[in-house]
């Protein structure tokens, strides 16, 4: 039995401006766009094996608290690249800063937040 992560679900302010972002940070490509449960609207983006959906709902707001504080709350995405000083360039260009660089076993990482405040892990094995 094959077992894998296909996709977690985060909700955003500007889902075309977030697809875009993860498009050109790491070559993903929307997989399906549609709408959404409660009348908004999601955009899946990603691989062909594993991706972000993103959930823009007709209204929102933001998080109160610290996730790593609260209990179901998500604390980050972690993405694997074979390149990690590319992928940290790509997210400085992007205006964006890379913080919590750190070598260990078995790899390489730096985070990042998105302007919705999503934190991503990049991640590299090589």
């Amino acid at each position: 039995m094959k077992i894998g992560l296909e996709h977690v679900n985060v909700t955003v302010a500007d889902i075309d401006a977030s697809a875009a972002l993860l498009g050109r940070l790491f070559d993903w490509k929307v997989r399906w766009e549609g709408a959404s449960i409660h009348g908004g609207r999601s955009v899946h983006v990603g691989t062909e094996d594993s991706y972000v959906a993103l959930y823009q709902p007709t209204h929102q707001a933001r998080a109160e608290a610290e996730t790593y504080f609260t209990t179901g709350g998500m604390n980050h995405i972690g993405v694997v690249v074979n390149d990690l000083d590319a992928a940290e360039k790509r997210v400085a260009s992007e205006g964006l800063i890379p913080h919590n660089h750190a070598d260990y076993e078995p790899g390489k990482r730096f985070y990042f937040d998105t302007p919705d405040g999503i934190e991503i892990e990049v991640v590299s094995y090589a």
